[in-house]
């Protein structure tokens, strides 16, 4: 697993929400994510009772998707850059507990079944004592970059 999380995804501080990738099989990976205290968003997120926003651990979700998807493509023989990652679908969000700064959480994603060129995914959290956090179901498409689709035009 060494390779760079941003070496596979375009997401970039501050809004990357995933630190690793802990393990893959050929139909899910999982990551890990501490929350880190001095982030902006606790600022404005209940002060004085920090708590990371669900949309964010969702995001945390989707960006492990993408993740996967990176990891499938090179697999087929894509070349770092060739594609993007586009959520296409989100359903069945699930909050369980609540997730404070300075939690890691572990994130995994399971592909269900490809269609049409839309891969769905299951999606969960856990923190690293096991509590659930959330579970999410969601559909991501996998694209040519406009910027290029442009560029190879001309």
């Amino acid at each position: 697993m060494s390779q760079v999380v941003t070496d596979l995804i375009p997401h970039r501080p501050p809004f990357l929400f995933v630190d690793e990738i802990v393990s893959e099989t050929a139909d899910s990976l999982t990551a890990r994510r501490t929350w880190r205290a001095e982030e902006d968003f606790y600022k404005g997120h209940y002060p004085n009772a920090p708590i990371t926003p669900g949309v964010l651990l969702c995001e945390a979700v989707f960006q492990t998707g993408a993740l996967f998807m990176a990891r499938q493509a090179q697999a087929a023989g894509a070349k770092p850059g060739e594609g993007v990652p586009l959520l296409a679908k989100i359903s069945d969000v699930r909050f369980r507990n609540p997730v404070y700064p300075g939690d890691q959480i572990i994130i995994e994603v399971k592909k269900k079944e490809v269609m049409g060129g839309f891969t769905m995914m299951a999606g969960a959290i856990k923190k690293a004592d096991g509590t659930r956090v959330l579970t999410v179901d969601f559909a991501v498409a996998w694209k040519t970059p406009e910027g290029q689709q442009q560029q190879a035009q001309q």
